[in-house]
C-alpha cells in the first residue's frame, strides 16, 4: 500500500468511481455483496487498480453520537470484496453531495429553509426537504458528529489489505463553506486527527473539484495540503464555460497544474472525470434539452478517456479515477437525482446491462506506465498564489488561455 496518489510507488494509479447499477446512491441500505463482487472483478479485469466508493451519512450515521454497525459491516464487506479482486478502496466521507443532490440525515438539518438561490436539492429520509443545511465548519456539535463518524470508520478497516486512501467528502463546498481559511483548516486538522487515532497508515485527501478554483470557497488547495497527504481535483469540460467543448481533455491538465501550483508543489491525483453518452445516433429517453446537449457519443467519449489520461500523465498527475463504472437502470430513473439530472444516468464505462462501452477497451494501455515529472515550465502563469482568487471564475478563464496558447503551440 502507498501513501501517495500513485498505485505503487511511481506508477499512475487508473481508478474509477463506484455506485452500482442497479441501486445507485441507495446500495447501502439495499446492499448485495454478489453484485459488488461481481462488478469489482469486472474493474479489476478491465485494467483498473483502484475503486472510490461513497459513504453516504445518512445511512452511516443515522444518528450524530455512532456511526452504523451494519454499515460498518458492510462497508469491510466491501473492503474484502475489493481486497479479492485485487483493488485499492479510497472511502468517501460526509456523501454529502453527489450527482447534484445533497444527501443529508435529518439531524444534520438547520430548521431553517435554504437560502434563496440555493442550487441543490436537499434529500434526507428517502423525500426532498425545504431544510437548509448546519454548518459543518461552525456548529460545534456537526463537527463533533463528524470527529465520531471519522473515528468510528478509521477504526473499522484500519489496517485491512484492501484500504488505500480516505477521501475526507466529495465536493464538500457544494453542502457548506467555512467562513474563513482559519474554520477550514481547524475542520481539515481535527478530521484528520480522529482518522489518525485509528488508522495511522492510510493516506488522507479531500476532494476538491473545479469550482473550488473559480471561487474561493476558503478550502482549496493551499489549505488542504497543509493536511492532506495528496490533493484531488474533479474537472468536467462539459460544465465549464470556458473549455473549448465537452471533448476538452487539456482542461484536465490545466486543472492539475493549478492544483499542484496553489498546493505548493503536493502531488495531484485527479480523482474525477468522464463524460455521460449516448449510443450512436441516439437521445438519452426522457432527457431535458440540456442534459440531452451534454451527451456524447459513446465512440467519442471513448476517444476523450484516451487522450484524458495521456494528458493528466504529462501534467505531472500520479493518476486519475473515471467518473463512474455504471450507466443506471431505468427503474431508478424517476427519483433523485436521476429524475431532474437524466444525464447522470449514463456517465457509466459499463451500460446497465453490464456490457461495456468502448471506453474500457482504452484502458489496458495506460496501465503500469510510471509517474510523469510535473512540467518545470509555468511561465502561463503571471501572478502569485495570493492573487488567483481576485478575479473569480474569470481569472482561471483567463489563465486557460494563456495556458494553451503556450503549452500546446509547443505541441
Amino acid at each position: 500500500m502507498t501513501t501517495t496518489g500513485g498505485g505503487t510507488v511511481g506508477c499512475f494509479r487508473l481508478g474509477v468511481n463506484y455506485w452500482p447499477a442497479r441501486t445507485a446512491m441507495r446500495w447501502w441500505t439495499d446492499f448485495d455483496p454478489g453484485e459488488v463482487g461481481a462488478d469489482f472483478d469486472r474493474i479489476s479485469s478491465a485494467g483498473f487498480d483502484s475503486v472510490r466508493i461513497f459513504l453516504t451519512w445518512e445511512d452511516f450515521q443515522p444518528t450524530p453520537d455512532a456511526a452504523s454497525t451494519e454499515a460498518l459491516e458492510r462497508l469491510v464487506a466491501v473492503a474484502d470484496l475489493a481486497d479479492e479482486a485485487g483493488l485499492d478502496l479510497m472511502p468517501t466521507f460526509f456523501t454529502g453531495h453527489m450527482s447534484g443532490v445533497n444527501w443529508i440525515p435529518g439531524w444534520a438539518l438547520a430548521s431553517t429553509p435554504p437560502m434563496p438561490g440555493s442550487r441543490f436539492r436537499v434529500v434526507s429520509a428517502g423525500s426532498v426537504l425545504d431544510r437548509d443545511l448546519r454548518s459543518w465548519f461552525i456548529d460545534p456539535g456537526m463537527m463533533e458528529a463528524q470527529a465520531v463518524l471519522v473515528g468510528d470508520v478509521a477504526a473499522a478497516l484500519a489496517g485491512h489489505p484492501g484500504l488505500w486512501a480516505w477521501d475526507l467528502g466529495n465536493e464538500n463546498s457544494n453542502c457548506a463553506v467555512p467562513p474563513d481559511r482559519t474554520a477550514g483548516l481547524a475542520w481539515l486538522e481535527r478530521m484528520t486527527a480522529a482518522i489518525r487515532r485509528a488508522d495511522r497508515s492510510s493516506a488522507i485527501t479531500i476532494g476538491l473539484h473545479m469550482e473550488d478554483l473559480e471561487q474561493d470557497r476558503n478550502l482549496g488547495p493551499a489549505e488542504a495540503a497543509t493536511v492532506c497527504d495528496f490533493l484531488t481535483m474533479h474537472g468536467y469540460p462539459i460544465y465549464a464555460r470556458w473549455a473549448s467543448g465537452p471533448t476538452d481533455e487539456h482542461l484536465l491538465g490545466f486543472l492539475t497544474e493549478v492544483t499542484r501550483w496553489l498546493g505548493g508543489g503536493a502531488d495531484v491525483l485527479f480523482s474525477e472525470f468522464g463524460l455521460p453518452t449516448s449510443p450512436a445516433g441516439h437521445a438519452a429517453p426522457e432527457a431535458s434539452e440540456a442534459s440531452e446537449s451534454m451527451l456524447v457519443e459513446e465512440r467519442a467519449a471513448a476517444d476523450y478517456t484516451d487522450r484524458s489520461l495521456t494528458e493528466l500523465r504529462r501534467a505531472g498527475a500520479t493518476g486519475a479515477m473515471l467518473w463512474c463504472a455504471n450507466d443506471y437502470v431505468s427503474d431508478i430513473w424517476g427519483a433523485p437525482p436521476l429524475d431532474e439530472a437524466a444525464h447522470e444516468r449514463s456517465f457509466g464505462l459499463w451500460r446497465a446491462d453490464g456490457s461495456p462501452k468502448p471506453s474500457v477497451g482504452r484502458i489496458q494501455s495506460h496501465r503500469s506506465v510510471a509517474v510523469i515529472a510535473a512540467p518545470a515550465d509555468l511561465g502561463w502563469i503571471d501572478i502569485e498564489p495570493a492573487e488567483f482568487y481576485e478575479g473569480g471564475s474569470s481569472q482561471l478563464d483567463r489563465l486557460y488561455r494563456r495556458y494553451s496558447e503556450q503549452v500546446f503551440s509547443e505541441t
